[in-house]
Protein backbone atom coordinates (compact mmCIF):
# COMPACT_ATOMS: atom_id res chain seq x y z
CA UNK A 1 0.00 0.00 0.00
CA UNK A 2 1.48 3.19 -0.87
CA UNK A 3 1.60 6.45 1.49
CA UNK A 4 -1.44 8.84 1.45
CA UNK A 5 -0.87 11.97 -0.45
CA UNK A 6 -1.84 14.34 2.26
CA UNK A 7 0.76 13.50 5.47
CA UNK A 8 -0.02 13.40 8.88
CA UNK A 9 3.81 13.39 9.69
CA UNK A 10 6.37 14.72 7.45
CA UNK A 11 9.70 14.43 8.82
CA UNK A 12 11.74 16.28 6.31
CA UNK A 13 8.94 19.31 6.30
CA UNK A 14 9.18 19.29 9.85
CA UNK A 15 13.28 19.20 9.76
CA UNK A 16 12.96 22.24 7.46
CA UNK A 17 11.14 24.25 9.28
CA UNK A 18 12.38 23.03 12.35
CA UNK A 19 16.02 22.76 12.17
CA UNK A 20 16.76 23.91 8.81
CA UNK A 21 20.32 23.90 9.75
CA UNK A 22 20.86 20.39 10.74
CA UNK A 23 18.96 19.15 7.52
CA UNK A 24 20.93 21.36 5.27
CA UNK A 25 23.83 19.04 6.95
CA UNK A 26 21.62 15.72 7.01
CA UNK A 27 22.70 13.19 4.40
CA UNK A 28 19.56 11.22 2.68
CA UNK A 29 20.23 7.95 4.10
CA UNK A 30 20.06 9.53 7.63
CA UNK A 31 16.59 10.87 6.36
CA UNK A 32 15.29 8.04 5.24
CA UNK A 33 16.56 6.11 8.29
CA UNK A 34 14.67 8.61 10.49
CA UNK A 35 11.62 8.29 8.48
CA UNK A 36 11.37 4.08 9.29
CA UNK A 37 12.27 5.10 13.10
CA UNK A 38 9.60 7.02 12.98
CA UNK A 39 7.51 4.85 11.12
CA UNK A 40 6.26 7.55 8.73
CA UNK A 41 4.32 5.76 6.37
CA UNK A 42 3.01 3.56 8.49
CA UNK A 43 1.14 6.13 10.49
CA UNK A 44 -0.10 8.42 7.44
CA UNK A 45 -1.46 5.20 6.18
CA UNK A 46 -3.05 4.61 9.14
CA UNK A 47 -4.47 7.89 9.71
CA UNK A 48 -6.19 8.17 6.82
CA UNK A 49 -7.40 4.88 7.09
CA UNK A 50 -9.24 6.08 10.02
CA UNK A 51 -9.53 9.94 9.31
CA UNK A 52 -13.54 9.81 9.64
CA UNK A 53 -13.37 8.04 13.09
CA UNK A 54 -12.95 9.85 16.45
CA UNK A 55 -12.84 9.38 20.26
CA UNK A 56 -13.09 6.05 21.78
CA UNK A 57 -13.96 4.19 18.07
CA UNK A 58 -10.56 5.85 16.79
CA UNK A 59 -8.55 4.46 19.98
CA UNK A 60 -9.77 1.12 19.73
CA UNK A 61 -9.47 0.83 16.01
CA UNK A 62 -5.77 2.17 16.02
CA UNK A 63 -4.80 -0.80 18.42
CA UNK A 64 -6.39 -3.12 16.26
CA UNK A 65 -4.30 -1.54 13.23
CA UNK A 66 -1.01 -2.13 15.56
CA UNK A 67 -2.13 -5.62 16.36
CA UNK A 68 -2.18 -5.07 20.13
CA UNK A 69 -4.26 -6.76 22.25
CA UNK A 70 -5.69 -5.46 25.95
CA UNK A 71 -6.75 -6.97 29.14
CA UNK A 72 -7.52 -5.85 32.23
CA UNK A 73 -7.86 -7.27 36.23
CA UNK A 74 -10.33 -5.68 38.63
CA UNK A 75 -12.77 -3.38 36.56
CA UNK A 76 -14.81 -3.79 39.62
CA UNK A 77 -12.52 -1.02 40.81
CA UNK A 78 -13.33 1.33 38.40
CA UNK A 79 -16.58 3.31 39.43
CA UNK A 80 -18.95 3.54 36.75
CA UNK A 81 -20.33 7.18 37.94
CA UNK A 82 -18.18 8.69 40.43
CA UNK A 83 -15.59 11.32 39.98
CA UNK A 84 -12.47 9.69 39.61
CA UNK A 85 -8.99 10.15 38.90
CA UNK A 86 -7.08 7.27 37.03
CA UNK A 87 -3.45 7.29 38.16
CA UNK A 88 -1.02 4.88 36.18
CA UNK A 89 2.33 3.90 35.50
CA UNK A 90 3.84 4.77 32.04
CA UNK A 91 5.92 2.03 30.68
CA UNK A 92 5.17 2.03 27.06
CA UNK A 93 5.29 5.58 25.69
CA UNK A 94 2.54 5.08 23.32
CA UNK A 95 0.20 1.74 23.48
CA UNK A 96 -0.16 1.70 26.92
CA UNK A 97 -2.70 5.01 27.24
CA UNK A 98 -4.19 3.88 24.35
CA UNK A 99 -5.12 0.86 26.16
CA UNK A 100 -6.09 2.33 29.28
CA UNK A 101 -8.13 4.33 27.20
CA UNK A 102 -10.12 1.25 25.79
CA UNK A 103 -10.39 -0.53 29.09
CA UNK A 104 -11.72 2.32 30.79
CA UNK A 105 -13.68 3.20 27.68
CA UNK A 106 -15.29 0.36 28.09
CA UNK A 107 -16.72 0.92 31.87
CA UNK A 108 -17.32 4.40 31.23
CA UNK A 109 -17.47 6.71 27.78
CA UNK A 110 -16.80 10.15 29.37
CA UNK A 111 -13.27 9.45 29.50
CA UNK A 112 -10.54 12.42 29.89
CA UNK A 113 -7.32 11.78 29.56
CA UNK A 114 -4.39 14.51 30.49
CA UNK A 115 -1.79 14.09 28.05
CA UNK A 116 1.46 16.55 26.54
CA UNK A 117 -0.55 19.39 24.61
CA UNK A 118 1.80 17.91 21.47
CA UNK A 119 -0.25 15.25 21.41
CA UNK A 120 -3.16 17.46 21.07
CA UNK A 121 -2.24 17.24 16.73
CA UNK A 122 -4.33 13.93 16.80
CA UNK A 123 -7.19 15.92 16.22
CA UNK A 124 -9.63 12.76 16.39
CA UNK A 125 -8.89 12.68 19.96
CA UNK A 126 -10.40 15.46 20.32
CA UNK A 127 -12.90 15.03 23.26
CA UNK A 128 -10.52 12.54 24.97
CA UNK A 129 -7.21 14.50 25.12
CA UNK A 130 -6.81 17.82 27.31
CA UNK A 131 -3.37 19.21 26.98
CA UNK A 132 -0.36 19.95 29.61
CA UNK A 133 2.39 21.58 28.39
CA UNK A 134 5.74 19.25 30.01
CA UNK A 135 8.31 22.25 28.84
CA UNK A 136 7.02 25.42 29.39
CA UNK A 137 4.03 26.96 30.81
CA UNK A 138 0.31 25.64 30.20
CA UNK A 139 -1.93 27.74 28.36
CA UNK A 140 -4.70 29.85 30.02
CA UNK A 141 -7.33 28.22 27.72
CA UNK A 142 -5.78 24.66 28.37
CA UNK A 143 -5.93 25.05 32.46
CA UNK A 144 -9.33 26.38 32.01
CA UNK A 145 -10.11 23.15 30.05
CA UNK A 146 -8.60 20.95 32.54
CA UNK A 147 -10.47 22.94 35.25
CA UNK A 148 -13.60 22.68 33.25
CA UNK A 149 -13.06 18.77 33.12
CA UNK A 150 -12.30 18.77 36.69
CA UNK A 151 -15.19 20.05 37.51
CA UNK A 152 -17.30 17.55 35.69
CA UNK A 153 -18.19 13.97 36.34
CA UNK A 154 -15.81 12.92 33.81
CA UNK A 155 -12.98 10.17 34.31
CA UNK A 156 -9.44 11.22 34.51
CA UNK A 157 -6.73 9.29 33.17
CA UNK A 158 -3.21 10.89 34.20
CA UNK A 159 0.68 9.18 33.73
CA UNK A 160 1.81 11.50 36.34
CA UNK A 161 5.38 10.66 35.32
CA UNK A 162 5.11 12.62 32.19
CA UNK A 163 7.72 10.93 30.83
CA UNK A 164 7.80 7.31 29.73
CA UNK A 165 9.51 4.63 32.34
CA UNK A 166 13.30 3.69 32.47
CA UNK A 167 15.23 1.05 33.31
CA UNK A 168 17.05 1.73 36.87
CA UNK A 169 18.87 -0.50 38.91
CA UNK A 170 17.63 -3.30 36.40
CA UNK A 171 13.84 -2.52 36.78
CA UNK A 172 11.50 -1.11 34.68
CA UNK A 173 9.86 1.97 36.64
CA UNK A 174 8.31 5.22 36.25
CA UNK A 175 10.44 8.16 36.99
CA UNK A 176 9.08 11.23 40.24
CA UNK A 177 5.56 11.10 39.92
CA UNK A 178 4.11 14.57 39.80
CA UNK A 179 2.23 15.79 43.05
CA UNK A 180 -0.63 17.62 40.36
CA UNK A 181 -2.77 14.62 40.38
CA UNK A 182 -2.95 13.94 44.21
CA UNK A 183 -4.11 18.16 44.45
CA UNK A 184 -6.48 17.74 41.88
CA UNK A 185 -8.01 14.89 43.32
CA UNK A 186 -8.19 16.90 46.97
CA UNK A 187 -9.75 19.98 45.53
CA UNK A 188 -11.95 18.86 43.81
CA UNK A 189 -13.14 15.38 45.70
CA UNK A 190 -12.23 12.95 43.14
CA UNK A 191 -11.39 8.91 44.23
CA UNK A 192 -8.06 8.08 43.35
CA UNK A 193 -7.72 4.43 40.88
CA UNK A 194 -4.21 4.14 41.40
CA UNK A 195 -3.37 1.51 38.20
CA UNK A 196 -0.51 -0.56 37.17
CA UNK A 197 0.33 -1.24 33.51
CA UNK A 198 2.67 -4.08 32.62
CA UNK A 199 5.02 -3.82 29.89
CA UNK A 200 8.59 -2.48 29.07
CA UNK A 201 10.29 -1.36 25.31
CA UNK A 202 12.72 -3.02 23.92
CA UNK A 203 16.27 -3.04 25.70
CA UNK A 204 17.92 -0.65 22.65
CA UNK A 205 15.72 1.81 24.42
CA UNK A 206 16.63 1.73 27.67
CA UNK A 207 20.10 1.45 26.93
CA UNK A 208 20.03 3.97 24.38
CA UNK A 209 18.64 6.18 27.44
CA UNK A 210 20.95 5.21 29.86
CA UNK A 211 23.95 5.92 27.71
CA UNK A 212 22.59 9.64 26.57
CA UNK A 213 22.12 9.78 30.45
CA UNK A 214 25.78 8.86 30.89
CA UNK A 215 27.35 11.27 28.77
CA UNK A 216 25.75 14.15 29.76
CA UNK A 217 22.88 14.80 27.26
CA UNK A 218 19.99 16.38 29.38
CA UNK A 219 17.80 16.00 26.15
CA UNK A 220 15.28 12.59 26.09
CA UNK A 221 16.59 11.76 22.03
CA UNK A 222 15.44 8.22 22.75
CA UNK A 223 11.74 10.11 22.99
CA UNK A 224 12.53 9.84 19.10
CA UNK A 225 11.93 5.90 19.05
CA UNK A 226 9.16 5.66 20.99
CA UNK A 227 6.78 5.15 17.61
CA UNK A 228 9.40 2.13 16.78
CA UNK A 229 8.76 0.49 20.40
CA UNK A 230 4.87 1.02 19.51
CA UNK A 231 5.43 -0.60 16.37
CA UNK A 232 7.72 -3.19 18.05
CA UNK A 233 4.48 -4.24 20.04
CA UNK A 234 2.50 -6.05 17.77
CA UNK A 235 0.98 -9.24 18.73
CA UNK A 236 1.32 -8.31 22.31
CA UNK A 237 -1.45 -8.41 24.88
CA UNK A 238 -1.20 -5.41 27.59
CA UNK A 239 -2.38 -6.00 30.75
CA UNK A 240 -3.68 -3.38 32.99
CA UNK A 241 -4.61 -4.03 37.07
CA UNK A 242 -6.85 -1.93 38.37
CA UNK A 243 -7.02 -1.01 41.98
CA UNK A 244 -9.24 -0.06 44.31
CA UNK A 245 -10.57 3.50 44.51
CA UNK A 246 -9.77 5.85 47.50
CA UNK A 247 -10.81 9.22 49.28
CA UNK A 248 -7.99 11.35 49.04
CA UNK A 249 -9.48 12.80 52.07
CA UNK A 250 -7.32 10.20 53.57
CA UNK A 251 -4.16 12.09 52.58
CA UNK A 252 -2.73 14.00 55.62
CA UNK A 253 -0.37 13.33 58.66
CA UNK A 254 1.55 16.61 57.25
CA UNK A 255 2.89 15.12 54.17
CA UNK A 256 3.04 16.93 51.32
CA UNK A 257 1.64 16.55 48.04
CA UNK A 258 4.71 15.63 46.69
CA UNK A 259 5.17 12.27 48.96
CA UNK A 260 1.91 11.63 49.04
CA UNK A 261 2.55 11.38 44.93
CA UNK A 262 5.62 9.17 45.65
CA UNK A 263 3.71 6.70 48.56
CA UNK A 264 1.15 5.91 45.80
CA UNK A 265 3.80 5.19 43.02
CA UNK A 266 5.61 2.83 45.23
CA UNK A 267 2.15 1.37 46.33
CA UNK A 268 1.21 0.43 42.68
CA UNK A 269 4.83 -1.25 42.37
CA UNK A 270 4.43 -3.13 45.51
CA UNK A 271 3.47 -6.61 46.41
CA UNK A 272 0.88 -5.57 48.84
CA UNK A 273 -1.18 -4.01 45.63
CA UNK A 274 -1.25 -7.38 43.83
CA UNK A 275 -2.54 -9.08 46.59
CA UNK A 276 -5.20 -6.45 46.20
CA UNK A 277 -4.70 -4.81 49.29
CA UNK A 278 -6.12 -1.25 49.03
CA UNK A 279 -4.12 1.70 49.51
CA UNK A 280 -5.47 2.96 53.41
CA UNK A 281 -4.34 -0.81 54.46
CA UNK A 282 -0.84 -0.30 52.68
CA UNK A 283 -0.54 3.20 54.47
CA UNK A 284 -1.08 1.42 57.92
CA UNK A 285 1.64 -1.39 56.97
CA UNK A 286 3.93 1.23 56.11
CA UNK A 287 2.98 2.93 59.51
CA UNK A 288 0.86 5.05 58.37
CA UNK A 289 -2.44 5.69 59.57
CA UNK A 290 -5.66 6.88 57.47
CA UNK A 291 -7.93 8.86 58.99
Amino acid sequence: MSAPQKKFIDVDKVLREKAPGLRKWMPGFVLSWLKRKLHEQQINIAMELLKDTNGLDFNKKGLDYLGAKTVSLNTQNVPKHERIIVASNHPLGGLDGMALIKEVGEIRTDVRFFVNDMLLSFKNYTGVFAGINKVGSTSASSLRSMEDILNSNDAVLIFPAGLVSRKIKGKIVDLTWKKSFVTQAIDHKRFIVPTFIEGENSKFFYRFANFRKFIGIKVNIEMLFLPDEMFKQKGQTIKIHFGKPFDPSILHLGLSHRAWAAEIKKYIYSKEFRKGIDFPEYMKLQGLSAK
